[in-house]
């Protein structure tokens, strides 16, 4: 019976698992008296956890740890109208619709969307009136994709629930840190999360404000949604760039903190520990993706477009020698290439350090002095690293890593190749907007991506 049931099995599937430790084993752990929101309402039904006011009075405790890092990305993001986050007290962030954060988040999006549209009609009639080149109107098209971000704020309406949920699961985890460690999470990202949110900005109207005037008539009026809406693109990704970095931090924190543990003492419950508390951090490191899945695949695909657009309008001017257009074009194109680029990478660095890194620290535990029960548990911990793929998904739709910055290039490079035929096979001689020659300039590249695809 058991050989046919062994028969018939399939490969085990991936388990997310979420263990909550024991809070009663005082030897392991100094302050167990407290508990996460999690286990209370697990226990009693109701979210009874006791205040922080138990280890707020201890020297080496100090509360919320990733909101004093990181929390000037937040206030940025809630001025511009997005992210309204209720934070009553540490551990305790909401989003509700009848809060003061939510009504100026809701005044600002209306005001904001009556610019934008007005903005938007200027540029329709512009692109409507063109009678030039194929290339001039791709340029000209390309200050009507910029509004587009506009329909960012919205999807991150609908997911600031999930971000209000992660903030206070960070802040469980750093309360279970300090009951096993004896001492806060010791994450220093303060000063470069400041100087990104100071600096990002400012970068960011500079690039507007000569795109403007290098590509169009420039109209300061016209120009400040277009600064709004790019300050909100690079605010979302310096939110993304500085939370991978806190959960890449917190990762290398923790395997240092074990390693050094198991060199003076190696109690199997301490291994259990420090296995939950990996547990924990793999978990947000995944909600990290889930929370703002919607946000950064609309984020992503929009980047893919504006460097797509950007780098065949500069291609295309480019024949007739180097123009005062191009400045524009180039620094748009950089601008998204890079902002794209930390995306991924950082979110590539995160996954890497919160589990590859991980377990060669724990390959490299020297098992020969330890009895056989933490020989079981590091065996486990290392089963437990397999099982929980600690990698940043955008709600199953992708993986953010540096596989992704490479495909969106390399299918960029794809689109570039149709269009760039598109222009040549277009004669001098006859309106380059024709659409006779659409047919046959579309077969052309074809012919050219499955060349390059068969290559």
């Amino acid at each position: 019976m058991f050989n046919g049931f062994n028969k018939h099995t399939t490969k085990p599937k991936t388990v997310f698992l979420d263990v909550k430790p024991s809070f009663i084993s005082p030897p392991v752990r100094r302050f167990s008296g407290l508990q996460t929101r999690k286990d209370s309402i697990a226990l009693y039904g109701t979210d009874t956890r006791p205040s922080l006011a138990s280890v707020t009075s201890l020297e080496n405790f100090q509360k919320d740890v990733l909101f004093s890092n990181i929390g000037a990305s937040y206030f940025f993001m809630r001025c511009l109208g997005a992210m309204p986050v209720t934070r009553r007290s540490p551990g305790n962030a909401v989003f509700s619709m009848a809060s003061i954060a939510f009504a100026y988040s809701v005044l600002f999006f209306v005001v904001l969307i009556i610019y934008v549209g007005y903005v938007a009609d200027n540029r329709i009639k512009v692109v409507s009136s063109l009678k030039g080149p194929f290339e001039e109107a791709v340029i000209a098209y390309l200050f009507l994709v910029n509004i587009l971000p506009i329909l960012l704020i919205p999807i991150i309406w609908s997911e600031t629930r999930k971000v209000a949920e992660l903030l206070n699961d960070w802040n469980d985890f750093e309360i279970l840190y300090f009951q096993i460690s004896g001492h806060s999470v010791p994450l220093r990202i303060r000063k470069k999360a400041l100087g990104i949110t100071i600096a990002l900005p400012l970068l960011s109207v500079l690039s507007v404000v000569i795109t403007h005037v290098t590509m169009a008539d420039f109209h300061i009026l016209q120009v400040i949604p277009y600064c709004i809406l790019d300050n909100l693109t690079a605010m979302l990704g310096a939110w993304w760039y500085l939370s991978c970095e806190a959960l890449s931090d917190t990762a290398n924190i923790l395997a240092e903190r074990f390693q050094k543990a198991l060199r003076h003492i190696g109690p199997a419950a301490m291994v259990a520990d420090y296995r939950s508390l990996w547990l924990r951090l793999s978990k947000l490191t995944r909600d990290t993706g889930t929370a703002t899945c919607y946000t950064f695949t609309f984020l992503n695909l929009y980047l893919f477009f504006i460097i797509t657009l950007s780098i065949y309008g500069l291609m295309s001017q480019l024949s007739e020698g180097f123009g005062i257009k191009d400045i524009g074009l180039a620094i748009t194109a950089i601008w998204s290439i890079c902002l794209l680029f930390f995306i991924c990478d950082e979110a590539h660095y995160a996954s890497h350090n919160v589990r590859t890194n991980f377990q060669k620290k724990l390959l490299m535990v020297e098992l020969s002095w330890m009895n056989s029960d933490a020989q079981t548990e590091i065996n486990m911990f290392l089963r437990a690293t397999e099982m929980n793929p600690s990698n940043i998904n955008c709600g199953g739709f992708f993986d953010v890593n540096r596989n992704l910055f490479k495909g969106l290039l390399t299918t960029m490079v794809t689109y570039l190749v149709v269009l760039l035929q598109f222009q040549i096979s277009i004669p001098d001689g006859k309106p380059r907007g024709n659409f006779t020659f659409g047919v046959g300039s579309l077969l052309n590249g074809t012919d050219v991506v499955v060349s390059l695809i068969s290559h």
